[in-house]
């Protein structure tokens, strides 16, 4: 990140367009079942998120849905590589909240 970007990381324009622009991401991700919890899940969550928290959540956008929905469900194990603070709220989350 440069020195500038650095600077205007925590500024609340800042912030709010990074919020906009991830949840828009999480809404259309390409499959509806996705969609729906991410979609939640960011609606929860997004506002209160640091400039930390929203990066972890844009790497958490990253994985593919498959990957994404047997992490959520406990098919496959979270990798060490992808656990987060943001990660393990995510696994945690239940679309009723």
């Amino acid at each position: 990140m440069s020195q500038d970007a650095e600077k205007h990381k925590n500024e609340p324009a800042h912030l709010e367009g990074l919020r906009r622009k991830l949840k828009f991401r999480s809404w259309h991700r390409g499959t509806r079942e996705m969609d729906m919890i991410l979609g939640h899940f960011a609606e929860h969550y997004l506002d209160q998120f640091t400039h930390d928290q929203l990066c972890e959540f844009e790497t958490l956008l990253s994985y593919s849905d498959p990957d994404l929905y047997n992490w959520l469900s406990g098919a496959e194990d979270l990798p060490a590589e992808v656990d987060s603070g943001v990660m393990r709220l995510f696994i945690q989350f239940k679309l009723t909240e």
